[in-house]
């Protein structure tokens, strides 16, 4: 990813940090003058994310830092691996340690989880995707990493495609009154997609139209049979309540996407530790 939208992010958590007075343990403990070497290593295996942000934080703490990957953002790790090396000024490893782990921990985290996923549907023609579902500033890191898992995303915000959900079929007053207006306002490269719940409301929609329908909490017998009805006319989502142990029989009902919130607002954090 750009540094451009990395070196913000990376900013902001160093100014949190830091505080009012930087790292008062640091600079009482170590001599200016101390040099360091230390290495990032996997305590589990997983697959990587967020190398950038990583080098990102020991470099603007201290340009004098030097980083040196061992590995790229989508590899698989074992256990014991190192993943980099750091050598420089030790005050500055040990001041941007926490923010540098806290970014590679988090976003290998969701990169384990989509690939756990991605691997439990590989023998299908299904994808497994993100969604908004992030946290608040980190969107586009977390969707990287959804990326670097072997995952694909969704919108990434409310303005890159039309999502057409319960409560906007609600006030809109029906499925094909709502499809209607979005088709009205969509410009030619915009997208429509709308929520369903029932094989009633698909037919609704398979009678007004649309680019993609997302089929919320179906049974897989209710999903394949929504895959019958649409026949290849419009992309298929599966979504709600999708895990690990489920989405294999999700995506053999033949739906297009499996999406799965809980990817990037609660994956666990792969454990990273910094070895000096």
């Amino acid at each position: 990813m750009s540094p451009l939208i990395l070196e913000p992010l990376v900013r902001a958590a160093l100014l949190e940090d830091l505080g009012r007075a930087g790292d008062i343990t640091s600079d009482a403990l170590i001599p200016a003058q101390a040099q360091a070497a230390a290495g990032l290593v996997a305590r589990q295996p997983g697959t990587l994310a967020g190398l950038a942000l990583a080098e990102l934080a020991f470099r603007l703490v201290d340009p004098a830092i030097r980083f040196s990957a061992a590995l790229a953002d989508g590899d698989r790790v074992a256990a014991g691996a190192t993943l980099a090396r750091i050598e420089g000024p030790a005050r500055g490893i040990l001041t941007a340690e926490r923010v540098a782990l806290n970014f590679l921990g988090h976003l290998s985290g969701v990169a384990t989880a989509t690939a756990g996923i991605a691997q439990a549907i590989a023998h299908t023609g299904a994808r497994v995707a993100c969604t908004r579902k992030t946290t608040p500033g980190l969107r586009a890191v977390e969707k990287y990493a959804v990326r670097c898992g072997g995952g694909v995303n969704h919108r990434f915000g409310l303005d890159d495609a039309m999502l057409i959900k319960d409560n906007h079929i609600a006030i809109a007053g029906g499925i094909a009154p709502a499809l209607a207006r979005a088709r009205a306002q969509a410009g030619h490269l915009v997208k429509i997609e709308i929520e369903v719940d029932t094989l009633a409301q698909l037919s609704e929609v398979l009678a007004a139209g649309a680019d993609a329908v997302l089929l919320d909490n179906m049974r897989p017998d209710q999903l394949r049979e929504a895959v019958r009805l649409v026949a290849g006319r419009m992309a298929t989502e599966a979504s709600g309540g999708i895990t690990l142990q489920t989405a294999a029989s999700v995506a053999e009902t033949g739906v297009d996407l499996l999406s799965a919130g809980w990817l990037t607002h609660s994956a666990a954090v792969l454990d990273i530790g910094l070895d000096i």
